[in-house]
């Protein structure tokens, strides 16, 4: 594309989700709600997992960094929806699109790598437990999470290459809540099917790559307990149920969305609003609801704050 050509268009309008004023207002009181249970929880369990020494383990190394993902994850796209229920015009800035749109890939990817550190680290603990400590020392760990993070950000960044610099002259009007990237590419002055196709390979690279990995895992920790005792049975199927949900709650529609576009567009906003919602509050309760561990902490945490008050 030539350096030359320069977007006219200087800010982008979203359609949201509603129309009428009852249904707006309703939206609001419900998003915002549940941003505020996001971002509550999600700190809740990565204050929890750094302060408790009980849970200063891989496992909850990961758990603590998924938390904090999801939070971020929600907060690219959730106070901006959340704000745009109570205004008339919902128009947002060529800049602050692109923003959107770089943090949205980054996060995404980031959490999609992440979730198969998560899985590769059940693998292990599952499926070669006297090597465990050793293979998941803290230089694995931090590397593993470093990982997802460059992979999210060379993964945004090379979205946000292709898409800054093409040219912008109208209609601006973008059919979602946020600025999604496979419709800011319809918006562009020239024919966007190659530009398509490049991104769905580009997050195909990464989504379906991170897919495979995470059945992968599933099937190998199935297959080595397969013989093994119940209780080694009963965990690798609830580690598995684990990631199999979290495959249809956050990979499917991200599938859908980028790489396997279905283009119905009201199936494209209830999608973009359960991996962008649903899944980081979904996330962590899937992985701390039934482990007895977070609820220990939880209640040591509770005694402590409980205890420190009454001194007070």
């Amino acid at each position: 594309m030539d350096g030359g050509n320069q977007s006219t268009v200087s800010e982008f309008v979203l359609l949201g989700l509603g129309h009428s004023w009852s249904i707006q207002f309703l939206l609001f009181m419900i998003f915002l709600l549940l941003y505020l249970i996001i971002v509550s929880g999600n700190i809740v369990i990565v204050t929890l997992i750094i302060t408790d020494p009980h849970l200063h383990s891989p496992m909850y190394f990961f758990l603590a960094n998924l938390s904090f993902v999801d939070m971020w994850l929600s907060s690219v796209t959730t106070p901006k929806m959340i704000s745009d229920f109570l205004r008339e015009n919902k128009t947002f800035s060529f800049a602050g699109c692109m923003c959107q749109i770089f943090f949205a890939h980054f996060i995404a990817a980031s959490e999609m790598v992440l979730l198969v550190s998560m899985a590769y680290d059940r693998y292990v603990a599952i499926c070669k437990p006297l090597h465990y400590s050793s293979i998941m020392n803290l230089q694995r760990c931090t590397g593993l999470v470093v990982s997802s993070w460059t992979t999210g950000f060379v993964h945004a960044m090379s979205h946000l290459s292709m898409i800054v610099q093409l040219p912008f002259c109208g209609p601006r009007d973008i059919d979602s809540f946020f600025c999604d990237m496979p419709l800011v590419i319809k918006l562009t002055c020239m024919d966007s099917y190659n530009l398509d196709m490049l991104m769905n390979v580009e997050c195909g690279v990464v989504g379906i790559t991170c897919f495979i990995l995470l059945l992968i895992s599933c099937t190998y920790i199935l297959l080595s307990v397969l013989q093994s005792s119940r209780t080694g049975a009963s965990k690798a199927l609830s580690t598995c149920s684990a990631h199999v949900t979290v495959v249809v709650i956050f990979f499917v529609p991200c599938i859908f969305t980028y790489v396997w576009p279905l283009n119905i567009t009201s199936l494209d906003k209830f999608l973009a609003v359960f991996y962008s919602v649903f899944t980081p509050l979904l996330n962590p309760a899937i992985y701390t609801l039934r482990n007895k561990e977070i609820k220990k902490a939880l209640k040591r945490f509770r005694s402590y704050y409980v205890g420190s008050q009454e001194k007070v």
